[in-house]
């Protein structure tokens, strides 16, 4: 078992608009993707369940010619809101870190 974020080159999330939340899950190598993306791990529902959203809410692409997986969620408050804890979306992806991959 290993931790995405062992296997991926570069983890970030950042805003795609004030009402939308961008992640980027890409691979350095071609192994280290077709490992988590053979896993059947790392899917819309697993994005959903880690962000609390129904399935449906999240846009997910896997993108094997850029060695990449992405994900487009709503943001929990809208950017620049009173209570927006992180404005430029930079923070979102941590809990995609430690998801374990067989």
């Amino acid at each position: 078992m290993a931790k995405l974020g062992e296997l991926a080159g570069l983890i970030r999330s950042k805003n795609a608009g004030p009402f939308e939340l961008t992640i980027d899950i890409l691979f350095d190598d071609a192994g280290a993707f077709e490992r988590v993306r053979a896993s059947g791990v790392l899917t819309r529902e697993a994005v959903a369940a880690i962000y609390r959203l129904p399935a449906a809410q999240v846009k997910f692409f896997v993108v094997p010619d850029a060695l990449a997986f992405k994900a487009s969620i709503p943001r929990p408050r809208f950017q620049s809101d009173v209570l927006d804890s992180d404005n430029h979306g930079g923070q979102q992806y941590a809990p995609l870190i430690d998801i374990e991959i067989p």
